[in-house]
């Protein structure tokens, strides 16, 4: 059994940062690639970020320059270090797995349950 549990979500003022976390526990060998998706009241969910197994990233346009993901391998961690806050990043941050290895060697796709980020003064 696999879980991902978020965490570092909250209110900030516009033009701040917070960083948020994902880490994998349970029947995990490797995490390999993660991604930061997001779901704002009444749209669809969006992929923010994405890191390959070996460290290559990429980004929403609307988030670049001002997002950045990483992972700690060796804790099965991902993080996103989200700068420069707007309104418009308001939403629910889910981090995904989608092609996690667990301890018996099957690969699957797994998501968290979601952190709260919302910018308002």
């Amino acid at each position: 059994q696999v879980q991902l549990v978020e965490s570092g979500g909250g209110l900030v003022q516009p033009g701040g940062s917070l960083r948020l976390s994902c880490s994998a526990s349970g029947n995990v060998f490797r995490i390999n690639a993660m991604s930061w998706h997001r779901q704002a009241p009444g749209k669809e969910r969006e992929l923010v970020a994405h890191i390959s197994d070996g460290g290559s990233t990429n980004y929403a346009d609307s988030v670049k320059g001002r997002f950045t993901i990483s992972k700690d391998n060796a804790k099965n961690t991902v993080y996103l270090q989200m700068n420069s806050l707007k309104p418009e990043d308001t939403a629910v941050y889910y981090c995904n797995a989608p092609d996690l290895e667990t301890i018996d060697y099957v690969l699957g796709n797994y998501w968290g349950q979601g952190t709260q980020v919302t910018v308002s003064s």
